[in-house]
């Protein structure tokens, strides 16, 4: 497969872009944190795909992103008090909330009755998203490699595998977002990240 690098500025970008997802391709695009590598959240068929190309364990869930707030209902079954109260406060950021899934999204996103959501701070993930409804997106690299900040270092790692690669530049933050539990009665941090405990406990009080 040949991989094409497109900028973001391109007006022909996001177009592209979303006739991919649509077809069930995978796309990588700039976020807050890191490169995200995604596909439909609702098409197991791509998801597997997803899986594939990154080398990824299918026992690990993959995360969800989403462009606006309303597009919760579509992939969360129960919003907690406290996970509304970090998304309003953190989101768009590099907090990714650990809720339970919708019954829609299909069962090889995650073995869980849970799924971790997030909305990321980037003008260009944030106008895909949008447009193309939540995606399944984990960091776009092969795994146990490290994570990739420029499209250069996606193509190093992913060139051949999928269609289409955004350049919108270095990330801002290059290093992937916090993952907190928001199911329990405690707050529980599944991965460090930018935000810690004491951040998001802050924002409670």
């Amino acid at each position: 497969m040949l991989t094409q690098i497109v900028t973001a500025d391109d007006p022909s970008a996001l177009p592209r872009a979303l006739a991919y997802l649509k077809s069930g391709e995978l796309v990588a695009f700039p976020t807050d944190t890191v490169y995200g590598l995604g596909t439909s959240a609702f098409n197991p068929l791509s998801i597997d795909k997803l899986f594939v190309v990154k080398g990824r364990d299918t026992a690990k869930a993959i995360a969800v992103l989403i462009g606006e707030p309303s597009a919760l209902k579509q992939v969360a079954a129960k919003m907690t008090g406290v996970a509304e109260q970090l998304a309003e406060r953190f989101w768009p950021g590099p907090l990714t909330l650990v809720v339970l899934r919708h019954p829609n999204l299909p069962d090889n996103l995650s073995p869980l009755s849970t799924i971790g959501v997030r909305m990321p701070n980037h003008p260009v993930a944030l106008e895909l998203l949008r447009q193309s409804g939540p995606l399944a997106v984990t960091s776009a690299n092969l795994s146990g490699q490290p994570s990739t900040v420029t499209a250069r270092q996606v193509s190093s790692q992913l060139s051949g595998r999928l269609p289409l690669i955004i350049d919108g530049g270095q990330t801002p933050g290059g290093q992937p977002s916090t993952v907190v539990d928001c199911t329990g009665s405690e707050l529980v941090i599944l991965r460090p990240g930018p935000l810690s405990l004491h951040d998001l406990k802050s924002a409670l009080a």
